[in-house]
């Protein structure tokens, strides 16, 4: 498995899990709405619905992992997928702290600091 591979698959449910924070950045970029509402539409996606998005993200990565394992190495039936069923297992693991590790970094380093720089929300790490 090549890491174009592994970023491929996991690459969307990274942004798709983000939404809550990137989503107001997106908006204020755009133009389509204040510093102000993107700052209170992000604490409410972040701390009211911050699950809704994470548990989207994880379906996302489900439905991008059956993509993958169907179009790119041919497992169709259940028979194939039992023969092969450890390269699945490991597979799926590793997408998984991909996701994982990408959400975090995503979410928490570049989003985080991009609202910090157009003002959305403050740093407090003095």
């Amino acid at each position: 498995m090549k890491i174009k591979e592994i970023l491929k698959v996991s690459c969307w449910p990274v942004i798709g899990a983000s939404l809550c924070c990137l989503s107001p950045l997106v908006l204020v970029l755009l133009g389509l709405s204040t510093v102000s509402f993107a700052s209170s539409l992000a604490d409410t996606f972040y701390g009211d619905y911050k699950w809704v998005f994470r548990g989207g993200g994880l379906l996302l990565l489900v439905v991008s992992m059956i993509f993958y394992f169907r179009r790119q190495k041919g497992i169709c039936t259940i028979d194939e997928a039992k023969k092969r069923r450890q390269e699945i297992i490991n597979s799926a693991l590793i997408f998984l702290i991909v996701g994982i590790v990408g959400y975090i970094f995503f979410l928490y380093i570049v989003v985080h600091y991009a609202g910090v720089l157009l003002g959305i929300w403050a740093d407090y790490s003095y």
